[in-house]
């Protein structure tokens, strides 16, 4: 039996969490994930998706606000681990508890290649055409250790985030599995410090978007899907974005066509498809009862 120490916070970690669990050769005397956090208009407190999967398994559980907390590096070390598992977790480990065992990390692109919080956001902001996850053996540095391994493919140029994540959460699953128990064979790469690439924490403003460049529009809805989504100056939403059109000179924000529902719409360079619209405090509607209600009609502009 390999015994897995397992940090991990959000659903991509969950599902490899769940593989762990599966695996008959596995055992995981600790989780550790990070406090339940204020969410939703009442502002109840909310378990991460790791928590609660634990819970299911009667799995012992730490939530430290930091691993620096007192009584967490005794916990790691009296659990014994032969390894200590890492994805997504939101912190990064002090060398203390990276000297207690192999601490590898699933991280979600493909090292050095964006290296950082938000790398699946970012290859679909970029338009990337492949993505993949790896596996790295931890160091101090900010995801910057030697690669285990990777799983990699290309993206369909309609993928979404969650669709995406879907396909990163099951890659690494197999990978992860796969890199615990090859691991005594494994021989590390040492990543490319020249070729590294970093990405930011994504915040709401990021999804704010123009009708300059159709590509780049549909770019940000593909990668800010949930959240923060997309949006323009005055607030108003927008969801359902299909690209028409990536090249040729329009009239930025022009009305082109209004279908049974949704709405064509001129960039800058290309146009898109709309299906749904929120103005500010209001519901969603469609992009047809959206134009309807403020008598917009071909030839206008949408804002």
């Amino acid at each position: 039996m390999k015994r897995v120490v397992y940090m991990g916070t959000p659903h991509y970690a969950k599902e490899i969490l769940q593989t762990l669990i599966d695996d008959e050769q596995i055992e995981i005397p600790l989780v550790i994930t990070q406090p339940d956090r204020k969410a939703g208009r009442r502002g109840g407190l909310k378990p991460p998706a790791v928590k609660v999967l634990a819970l299911d398994y009667d799995l012992e559980i730490l939530q430290p606000e930091k691993l620096s907390d007192e009584g967490i590096y005794e916990a790691i070390v009296d659990a014994e681990p032969d390894y200590i598992v890492v994805a997504a977790f939101g912190q990064l480990l002090p060398k203390n508890l990276l000297d207690i065992a192999p601490c590898i990390n699933l991280h979600a692109s493909l090292l050095p290649q964006y290296r950082g919080a938000s790398p699946v956001q970012q290859s679909l902001l970029n338009a990337d055409r492949f993505t993949g996850v790896t596996a790295m053996l931890m160091e101090e540095g900010l995801d910057s250790g030697p690669i285990l391994g990777y799983r990699y493919f290309k993206i369909p140029d309609t993928m979404i985030l969650s669709e995406l994540m879907n396909r990163l959460s099951s890659d690494a699953c197999a990978l992860t599995t796969e890199i615990i128990h090859k691991f005594e064979t494994i021989e590390p790469i040492t990543q490319i410090r020249a070729e590294a690439t970093h990405c930011k924490k994504i915040k709401k403003l990021d999804g704010k978007v123009s009708f300059d460049n159709a590509l780049k529009l549909y770019d940000k809805y593909r990668a800010f899907e949930g959240w923060p989504g997309i949006f323009v100056e005055n607030g108003t939403k927008i969801f359902d974005v299909e690209l028409l059109e990536s090249s040729g000179g329009n009239r930025a924000g022009e009305i082109l066509a209004i279908d049974e529902q949704t709405i064509s719409v001129s960039c800058g360079v290309g146009s898109i498809r709309i299906g749904k619209l929120q103005p500010p405090s209001k519901k969603a509607m469609d992009a047809k009862s959206y134009c309807v209600g403020r008598g917009l009609k071909v030839g206008h502009s949408l804002f």
